[in-house]
Order: structure tokens, then C-alpha cells, then sequence
């Protein structure tokens, strides 16, 4: 699924793609939100890991999960 982070002060979003549940994103953004965590901690699909501090977050946008295309033309 798409995540879509907006960080305060910073010109750009960071968009990833993770294999995480949209409820499992939901939950960890939550509990950084209501100060269980001081970081917004997400994997994406190759591995890396994406921490964003807490109190920076300006929004965080679900995406539905994309399906792959194959082949040249899209109908």
C-alpha cells in the first residue's frame, strides 16, 4: 500500500510503499501520535526503514494497495 508522510518544514512528502495492513500503519501512527513512541517507525517494500520524529508529523495518507499492470498498453 501507498503511505503518504507530510513532515513540518520540509518542502517534500516521503511516499513508500509498504507491505504493512493499512491498520498496522493505522495503529503505529496512532500510538506515535499519542505519545506512546517518539518516532513514527515504517518498513517499506525492499527493507529500509523510514523514522519520522513524532512531533514533526504533519499528516500521514493511506493509499489503497496498487495493483501491478503487465504489458504495454493500459485499458
Amino acid at each position: 500500500m501507498e503511505v503518504k508522510i507530510g513532515v513540518q518544514h520540509a518542502p517534500r512528502e516521503i511516499v513508500l510503499e509498504s507491505g504493512q495492513s493499512a491498520e498496522e500503519v493505522e495503529r503505529v501512527v496512532a500510538e506515535a501520535l499519542a505519545g506512546k513512541s517518539q518516532l513514527l517507525s515504517l518498513t517499506d517494500d525492499h527493507g529500509r526503514k523510514v523514522l519520522v520524529p513524532a512531533d514533526r508529523l504533519a499528516y500521514v495518507e493511506l493509499g489503497e494497495p496498487a495493483p501491478r499492470k503487465v504489458g504495454f498498453g493500459a485499458l
